[in-house]
């Protein structure tokens, strides 16, 4: 049996070489050429074989960078992701959930109203739906209602709302969290139905709200809200989740906080 050949160290890349990829922006075949080579002198692979590891991983590391960076820009709130997601402990019914996470329902332009009381996981989910859209390469925006009136007022200054809506909505899920939590008025109204009048069979939303959206007229003026209330709902799924808050509960058991007694046992 021939001995065993030892592998071969990669070596940093011939300084012309590593010039023409920073040239060319191949950034990921720059950062890993060296091991990669390295591996197929080790094993001996064919240049057919070469090219297209190399190739491979510019394309998974530009793929990666890209998420990132939509991750960035949806301004999601908290990092919140269905690995911390506890699906029996959710109101949510458990298929329900799973055939949300599927994420076909953003092909089709689907809607997603979440509503329930303060801490019965609706923000959870959505965020969850969130960062799962965009590892699957779709573009999401994040806003509280005030933060989505706050913008749409900022667009009145220089008379560009339709720039700015129209900006929003090329992103496949918006979500609006939160409505119904703070005071809302004129303001607020407007926001939320030039937004969903621009989504309607174009782009999905979740909205989640401790108010069934039948009752946005209690917190909207009612023309506006029926508005977008009729345009929300026609192909919405509508989730009602129950139950007592699971930070409220977290409290109570007493695991909200770390210990402060910091002793040796």
């Amino acid at each position: 049996m021939p001995p065993r050949l030892q592998p071969v160290e990669a070596q940093p890349l011939p300084l012309d070489l590593a010039r023409l990829l920073h040239r060319l922006r191949l950034r990921y075949v720059r950062q890993a050429g060296p091991a990669i080579l390295a591996r197929a002198r080790d094993e001996g692979w064919d240049h057919t074989h070469l090219l297209k590891v190399l190739f491979a991983e510019e394309a998974a590391g530009r793929d990666h960078s890209t998420r990132e960076m939509h991750r960035k820009a949806a301004r999601l709130p908290s990092g919140k992701t269905f690995d911390a997601w506890e699906p029996k402990a959710s109101a949510i019914p458990g298929d329900a959930q799973w055939a949300l996470r599927t994420l076909d329902w953003i092909g089709r332009a689907e809607n997603l109203v979440l509503v329930g009381p303060s801490g019965t996981g609706k923000s959870h989910f959505a965020e969850a739906i969130a960062h799962a859209a965009i590892d699957r390469d779709l573009r999401v925006s994040w806003f509280s209602l005030e933060s989505l009136t706050a913008t749409i007022a900022r667009s009145r200054i220089d008379a560009t709302t339709g720039k700015v809506v129209e900006r929003i909505v090329r992103s496949e899920l918006i979500i609006v969290d939160d409505i119904g939590l703070l005071p809302a008025g004129a303001d607020e109204a407007e926001a939320l139905y030039r937004l969903v009048d621009a989504a309607y069979e174009k782009r999905s939303l979740i909205m989640t709200s401790n108010l069934h959206p039948a009752r946005f007229d209690s917190i909207f003026p009612k023309g506006l809200a029926t508005a977008a209330v009729d345009r929300l709902l026609h192909h919405a799924h509508v989730i009602v989740t129950e139950g007592r808050s699971h930070r409220l509960t977290e409290a109570l058991d007493g695991r909200g906080v770390f210990s402060l007694d910091t002793r040796e046992e």
